[in-house]
């Protein structure tokens, strides 16, 4: 979501992430108050725009199921906190699904009956998962891993030749 969302414009994933753009003024008490449409600018109104398209970018690509959870939500940065509680983005779950996974890479096997083409894919998806939660594993590792600690018995002939 958020690469399509800084491809479409760099500026509507700070509106998603920090809230939309402030249109304010100051009213005769010297308070910051926002703007009616009445008040607003041309720039206000772009401001207000860039808002409204940032909020359709995250409507657009989800479910009815997840918009159901955010239909009340009427900023973007609202509907993306909805879905990061929702499903369970927060740092500490961040911090222990890395963990988690990390646990799993380690201890990573071949399953019996299973192809190497099925244990790839398994691997790969792991430490894919991995990544996107900052757990970079270096190429050379992996490879390292595979050949040494993952393959059956009955690859080692293959592996001394590698």
């Amino acid at each position: 979501m958020k690469d399509h969302i800084i491809r479409e414009d760099y500026e509507l994933w700070d509106i998603v992430t920090d809230g939309p753009l402030a249109t304010t003024k100051k009213n005769v008490e010297g308070v910051d108050v926002p703007k009616t449409r009445a008040d607003c600018t041309t720039e206000d109104l772009m401001k207000w725009e860039k808002s409204a398209k940032a909020k359709k970018w995250l409507v657009y690509g989800l479910g009815p199921d997840e918009y159901s959870r955010i239909q009340s939500s009427t900023t973007a940065k609202e509907i993306w906190d909805t879905l990061q509680v929702a499903h369970e983005v927060t740092p500490q779950v961040k911090r222990s699904r890395g963990t988690l996974l990390y646990s799993q890479y380690e201890n990573f096997t071949m399953k019996e009956g299973k192809t190497t083409q099925e244990m790839y894919i398994r691997f790969t998806t792991l430490t894919n998962e991995l990544k996107s939660l900052g757990r970079i594993i270096l190429e050379e590792d992996k490879v390292e891993k595979i050949l040494t600690r993952v393959l059956s018995v009955s690859w080692k002939s293959n592996i001394t030749a590698i």
